[in-house]
């Protein structure tokens, strides 16, 4: 490892030693590399409307759907894994990833919202995407726009960390029909095709996908069972035992554009989903899961209601479904001293409608003063929750919280009353108001304040204030500030009969405030220079607390303190050659106890080159480097280990038109990657192991 660390260390001098060497490039020479990469220049993101991405008032990063190809990114963690500040981690269950901004860390990512097309994919139960993320593919995203920071006054809850939206291609991006096909490591396969087409003011697309993977099968070496067994002296463990990972999935998507009329509609479905390394820490050959989504928009934008006042209007529906049609198997065989003969099973089951609905208006009456408001509601509902299981929680006594099998240790559906969680609702109303002023020339001054009453816990009041200024024709500087909060999930509210951890109804949402600075510096008409820093602190974190028993409750308690900076830069050395690389440092400690806070990177690397080698042939090549992350209080085991990993991508593009090949060879050199397991470390001691060495081939045409 430590020869990586040297490798990547040498190679980025190098790059740095290249950026001084190299050479500007003419208009035709910029207009070819924003063919093969991308628009990285606007982000729509920071305030709800396009502008130039070194303008925005906020610290952003872009990654287009060209550079993603360029790369051999096929989903959307690989896109994210290259923005600066953000590690995608994971957790126990299915592997579902944690978008880990700027050192905010938590076990189920509640902190990080993500957008599909503006939309929040949110779901009410967990907080975050759902128990059975299982990938996003990438074919039909057009970019990704990330916020690095908080965005609660614009997005509401759970704009915390930062905001990720993922925005679909157009029917004028497709512009005809396109089918691919993917192979790879692990069993995976994965097919698809999507068409656009537009006429006059009216446009239509759509996509499909299919696929399947049997999932990395990476050794986990001990878990939960393993530490049962020591203390009942049986041998029930499957560890050392490989993870599970396999899923099958469908993706769909259609759109249509009728003049200021967007319509758009979409279904997934991700099934056979396995348990990653087990829902209770324990392996888990099982259990079987399904999660299915429906989601479907309408916006009018853009209405003209006078010469200087605009209409736009939006409504979302979305209802997500989590099942395990195969239960889980949270023990195995001979759990509990033999208690449990064939196992300890459970099945949490729920189904979520949720329909959002936004008006908002645009005025520029007044010189300088570009001025939004906006009101909303959303009616978010879990209205329907089932549970099977073959255990009962020991209400008292000297083994309070314990599970004891039910008669006959068979698995039943239990009344909902006795279940996990019962049905809730949220009702959500909201109004926003933001104003953009450039108060002189080459400066802008971003206001805005956002008021979101919840009918389960009250109101939040969020600002936000950003001042970019221009110091010259080539360097941007801008001074941010705001807060934001994470809504507790129903889950930390509302759980029940949980052997290990209950619910508060009485749960406040968390809280950040945020400063940051950031510079922008063209150097030259090829380089490209940014640099952010940031100091937050948290407070009201949501966190399970012993209250005895062998029970935890989840509370409000602690405050974090991080900080920071991230510096990237870009060189385009020829119109053939782009080199890119990020470094990004954090710290985030706990206020009582000033100890590290755990988990996250402290340092992380990135340097990529992209090599167009022939007029249809490219080479691209990625080295990571992900260090320095320690253990929370009360873990006593070693730091997670440092890993730098590298892939390459060969890639054969001859026109826009026509056949297209790519092979992708990932984590090159078989590092050993791990993700922390939670504090204290007994269940999973060695941690998450991730994927090692995989190939994938892929082929498409467009028609």
């Amino acid at each position: 490892m430590k020869h990586l660390v040297h490798a990547s260390s040498l190679a980025a001098l190098g790059l740095l030693s290249l950026l001084t060497a190299a050479r500007a490039q003419s208009t035709s020479e910029e207009e070819e590399l924003a063919q093969a990469f991308g628009d990285k220049t606007t982000v729509s993101i920071a305030t709800g409307a396009t502008q130039l991405l070194r303008r925005a008032p906020a610290v952003a990063s872009v990654v287009t759907a060209a550079d993603m190809a360029a790369a051999g990114v096929t989903d959307l963690d690989q896109a994210l894994a290259t923005v600066p500040g953000l590690h995608v981690s994971r957790n126990l269950q299915a592997y579902n990833p944690l978008y880990v901004i700027r050192g905010i860390y938590s076990e189920y990512n509640n902190q990080t919202l993500v957008l599909y097309n503006g939309v929040p994919m949110t779901t009410m139960f967990i907080g975050n995407r759902g128990a059975m993320w299982a990938g996003l593919p990438v074919h039909n995203v057009s970019r990704v726009e990330v916020i690095r920071g908080p965005g609660s006054a614009l997005y509401g809850a759970d704009a915390y960390a930062g905001v990720i939206n993922i925005i679909t291609k157009t029917a004028a991006e497709l512009n005809g029909l396109e089918a691919g096909l993917r192979l790879g490591s692990f069993d995976s396969r994965d097919a698809w095709m999507q068409y656009g087409r537009q006429s006059g003011g009216t446009s239509w697309s759509g996509y499909l996908r299919v696929a399947s993977t049997e999932g990395q099968r990476r050794t986990i070496s001990a878990d939960a069972q393993t530490g049962l067994d020591a203390l009942f002296g049986t041998s029930a463990s499957r560890a050392p035992g490989p993870v599970n990972l396999g899923y099958k999935a469908i993706d769909a998507h259609v759109e249509a554009n009728v003049d200021k009329l967007k319509l758009r509609a979409g279904y997934t479905l991700r099934d056979d989903v396995q348990p990653g390394a087990g829902a209770a820490s324990a392996l888990d050959p099982v259990g079987q899961g399904r999660s299915q989504r429906w989601n479907a928009s309408v916006s009018l934008g853009d209405l003209a209601l006078s010469e200087d006042l605009r209409l736009s209007l939006n409504g979302s529906f979305f209802q997500f479904v989590n099942q395990f049609p195969t239960v889980l198997q949270l023990l195995p065989p001979g759990a509990f001293g033999g208690a449990f003969p064939n196992g300890m099973f459970g099945a949490p089951n729920t189904w979520e409608r949720q329909i959002r609905t936004q008006g908002m208006l645009e005025y520029r009456g007044i010189k300088g003063h570009s001025v939004r408001v906006a009101i909303g509601h959303d009616d978010l509902d879990m209205y329907r929750t089932q549970e099977f299981k073959n255990f009962a929680v020991i209400p008292s006594g000297p083994f309070k919280g314990l599970p004891s099998p039910l008669p006959d240790a068979r698995v039943i559906e239990v009344p909902v009353a006795d279940s996990f969680v019962t049905p809730h609702r949220r009702r959500v109303s909201y109004v926003y108001a933001q104003d953009e002023w450039n108060f002189a020339r080459d400066w802008t001054l971003t206001a805005g304040v956002r008021q979101d009453h919840y009918s389960d816990f009250g109101s939040t009041t969020n600002p936000r204030v950003a001042v970019v200024w221009d110091a010259s024709l080539d360097v941007t500087v801008k001074l941010l500030a705001g807060r934001a909060f994470r809504a507790p999930s129903f889950s930390e509210e509302y759980s029940i009969n949980n052997p290990v951890i209950q619910g508060n109804p009485y749960l406040k949402p968390e809280r950040i405030g945020t400063a940051e600075l950031a510079v922008s510096w063209q150097a030259s008409t090829d380089t490209q220079w940014q640099l952010s820093a940031f100091r937050y602190t948290t407070a009201d974190m949501i966190r399970a607390t012993a209250v005895g028993g062998g029970t935890s409750e989840y509370q409000n308690t602690g405050t974090q303190h991080g900080h920071g900076f991230e510096i990237e830069v870009t060189k385009d050395l020829s119109r053939d050659l782009r080199l890119a690389a990020n470094l990004s440092l954090q710290r985030a400690t706990e206020k009582a106890t000033g100890q590290d806070a755990g988990y996250a990177p402290h340092r992380m690397g990135y340097v990529r080159a992209d090599w167009r080698f022939d007029r249809a042939w490219s080479l691209a090549a990625q080295l990571k480097h992900v260090g320095s992350r320690a253990r929370p209080a009360g873990d006593v085991r070693p730091p997670i280990r440092d890993y730098t990993s590298a892939d390459f991508t060969l890639r054969h593009a001859p026109s826009a038109r026509g056949w297209e090949f790519a092979l992708s060879l990932r984590n090159a050199f078989d590092a050993d990657i791990r993700e922390p397991s939670l504090a204290p470390g007994t269940s999973l001691p060695n941690d998450l192991p991730q994927a090692g060495r995989a190939l994938d081939a892929q082929v498409l045409y467009r028609f």
